[in-house]
């Protein structure tokens, strides 16, 4: 019976490339990983990530793709292209307003991930599992 279960979980939204799409799939992040403790985290990536998407590509939509398995949560934007750049770590200076996206993306996750080809960019961003408490030590 073992090879019919499986500890992985996938989600996919699809937005069209509009910005109040980027607030939806917050949304949508919280939803699903209510009572992780990634969940703040997750928010903050999947709001960056459909940002760069909205803001950088001319595609008409971009998706999101959330793998939870029980050694990580792993977040994919991707967009259906239109740019003539690549996403990439900036460093702005402090009076830009924009341009720290993905260096936030960067601190929040354990491993940052883009691909670009013909269709457009992913971004994957993976977040681990946390570790298990440590149990206080019980009266025999």
């Amino acid at each position: 019976m073992d090879e019919y279960t499986s500890t992985v979980q996938v989600w996919e939204l699809s937005c069209p490339r509009l910005p109040a799409e980027v607030a939806r799939a917050r949304r949508w992040t919280r939803d699903i990983l209510t009572g992780s403790p990634h969940a703040d985290d997750a928010a903050l990536i999947v709001t960056e990530l459909s940002a760069n998407a909205v803001t950088h590509t001319t595609g008409p939509a971009f998706r999101i793709t959330i793998t939870r398995t029980t050694q990580a949560v792993t977040l994919a934007v991707t967009d259906t292209g239109g740019s003539p750049t690549h996403p990439h770590i900036t460093h702005p200076d402090e009076e830009s307003t924009h341009g720290r996206g993905l260096a936030i993306v960067t601190h929040l996750a354990a491993a940052l991930e883009i691909h670009h080809d013909t269709g457009g960019h992913t971004v994957t961003a993976t977040l681990p599992a946390p570790l298990p408490a440590a149990r206080e030590a019980q009266p025999c």
